[in-house]
């Protein structure tokens, strides 16, 4: 093999090993908040983004925000609500149930237990 080939190879094991080193450095500081987020998701049926003012009377009404969601940046507020509870909310907007954009775009999501 020629230099030039070991070098461009040794240059694509450096860059591979950086990227899994920040890929892991991220998951240290995340500190299970992934996981959490994830794991809340697979108890749900239905996700739906709500506005601010529903939520708040979600939680007056005694219902209470999953942890997960105020450790994440900004902050979220996961609520899961009974169906026919969720069937009263004016501002609901379904979510794909998945870690993807919306989902993270959404500042308060109201879920909907299996």
């Amino acid at each position: 093999m020629t230099t030039v080939a070991l070098e461009r190879r040794a240059r694509e094991a450096r860059s591979r090993a950086a990227v899994r080193a920040w890929q892991y450095r991220q998951r240290h500081h995340a500190h299970g908040v992934w996981f959490g987020l994830r794991r809340i998701l697979t108890q749900a049926a239905e996700a739906y983004a709500i506005d601010a003012v529903e939520a708040g009377a979600l939680l007056d009404e005694g219902m209470l925000a999953e942890p997960v969601g105020s450790k994440l940046e900004p902050p979220k507020t996961v609520i899961f609500v009974p169906q026919a509870r969720l069937a009263t909310l004016v501002s609901r907007r379904a979510l794909p149930l998945r870690l993807g954009g919306e989902m993270l775009e959404a500042r308060c999501i109201a879920l909907v237990r299996w």
